[in-house]
């Protein structure tokens, strides 16, 4: 009784891990498949960037170093690895009847375009930053190298901030308080300029007062 019993119960759990294996050993097939396309598309990319020599550009306009460069490339191939990766997932998860797990990659696969331009943007406020602190360093270095130091650190500093602001609207991070935050320092900086022209221009405009007023009487 309790043999009929057991064999009542493992009998349909072996006819549907029977039944299955096809489609296990179908879905692991594409995953396979998938990530061999995924690190040959990678190798094929960074050849293709070592080709180019983006670093010997960036190089020569002193935007950035060799090493930054290199992590730049490998994190965008990286970001194409894992979205092939995902696109023959997908089909995997579908042949192993997981189709809730697809709904989740696919929003997963519409937001990788955003993370790479967001890595674009932050690539470019790089070297920007790069660029505009090294300018500002040969402009004011008969001020002296410390306050030439300082304006460039300065200068850089806010570009970065700022590019890390719209990276993060970008990726759709507390979208919120990246607005909140850049409203603000825009209200800063207007306040601060209007102190300083203010406080500045006072004798001036009180000379331009008083030559109205003679003018006028």
């Amino acid at each position: 009784m309790l043999i009929d019993t057991v064999n009542s119960i493992l009998q349909p759990f072996w006819k549907s891990f029977v039944g299955f294996l096809p489609d296990l050993f179908g879905g692991l097939l594409i995953l396979i498949i998938g990530l061999i396309v995924a690190n040959l598309l990678k190798g094929i990319l960074l050849s293709v960037f070592g080709f180019l020599k983006f670093e010997k550009v960036f190089q020569q306009a002193k935007g950035v170093d060799k090493g930054e460069i290199r992590l730049w490339e490998e994190i965008i191939a990286e970001i194409v690895r894992w979205t092939v990766v995902i696109l023959f997932l997908i089909p995997t998860l579908q042949v192993w009847g997981l189709t809730e797990a697809t709904t989740v990659l696919n929003e997963i696969l519409f937001y990788i375009p955003n993370v790479i331009i967001a890595v674009v943007i932050g690539f470019v406020g790089l070297v920007a930053s790069n660029l505009v602190a090294n300018l500002v360093r040969r402009t004011v270095k008969t001020l002296g190298s410390t306050t030439a130091n300082t304006l460039a650190v300065f200068t850089k500093s806010v570009i970065v901030f700022f590019t890390v602001l719209v990276v993060l609207s970008q990726l759709g991070v507390a979208q919120d308080i990246v607005r909140i935050l850049f409203t603000g320092i825009i209200g800063m900086l207007a306040l601060a300029g209007g102190l300083a022209f203010g406080l500045g221009g006072k004798e001036i405009a009180r000379d331009l007062l008083a030559d109205l007023t003679k003018k006028i009487k």
